[in-house]
């Protein structure tokens, strides 16, 4: 997840503890929900954010998202019933779902089917991910997503690894097979004044975003998002007893960001900064 700070718990008609549920109704764990224009996605959107993820991205907001036993327990009909409480006041603002997190690709399965759901509701869809664990979204539930909101954290491997403790390939593999299906992207690339600005690190990402190609000039890449590095999320670390990674690390300038700007939009790029 990139962007904003989640701070709303989710109120699911969720089955009292010791309860379960109907046998084989699909379960996961989810962090929270929330409902928010300009941003997870064109138009209003009812967006989950499910509970856990592989990454540990130094200038993570949300450190809160990080364990799956972290979220509640919700089952697929609940949260289909909540998403629908919506529908009419997301749809009329030309909306969606977004499924965000954590990285939502660790519950695949359920993502699989609530995206499947959504489709039959009538819904847009967004995939809110670090591609890191692409190779788990079939093409079933590529076929229900109606557009990939894709962070590309950074360009350099050895960068990367430093920035989430992850391997950088498995987010290039799972960009082109988008690229190869045809299904349309966005690309979120987070700004970090001494960590993620460096003009050549800026220009490999632009690069990737070249190769998957402009929905203009028959790729898939709408737009790129150049989002500002924020410490909104510092009080969560204080809150949860952990040691914030950037303590001197300020968000860049306004001058920074149109610079970064110019790597993408001289390729052919629509990019928004924020």
């Amino acid at each position: 997840m990139t962007g904003k700070v989640v701070i709303q718990r989710p109120d699911l008609g969720i089955t009292p503890a010791g309860a379960h549920p109907a046998p084989g109704e699909p379960v996961a764990s989810v962090h929270s929900w929330d409902v928010v224009t300009a941003a997870d996605g064109p138009g209003t959107r009812f967006v989950t954010f499910f509970a856990g993820c592989h990454l540990r991205c130094l200038y993570c907001h949300n450190p809160d998202t990080w364990e799956g036993r972290n979220g509640q327990q919700v089952t697929l009909s609940d949260l289909v019933a909540k998403m629908l409480s919506f529908r009419g006041f997301i749809q009329a603002a030309g909306g969606g779902v977004t499924v965000s997190g954590g990285e939502p690709l660790l519950q695949n399965r359920f993502v699989e089917a609530y995206l499947r759901r959504c489709k039959e509701e009538g819904m847009h869809t967004a995939l809110d991910t670090a591609g890191f664990l692409g190779a788990r979204a079939t093409d079933q539930l590529l076929d229900d997503t109606d557009l990939v909101l894709l962070d590309v954290k950074s360009s350099d491997p050895n960068t990367y690894r430093k920035l989430t403790g992850v391997a950088l390939h498995p987010t290039i593999v799972f960009g082109d097979r988008l690229a190869a299906r045809g299904n349309r992207a966005r690309i979120r690339f987070v700004l970090v004044p001494g960590l993620t600005d460096d003009p050549a690190n800026i220009d490999g990402v632009a690069e990737y975003a070249a190769r998957w190609g402009s929905v203009d000039d028959g790729g898939i890449i709408e737009q790129v998002d150049i989002l500002s590095y924020h410490r909104l999320g510092v009080a969560k670390y204080r809150e949860l007893g952990l040691r914030y990674p950037l303590p001197d690390t300020v968000p860049p300038t306004a001058e920074q960001l149109a610079a970064a700007a110019e790597h993408f939009t001289r390729r052919g790029l629509w990019v928004t900064t924020a």
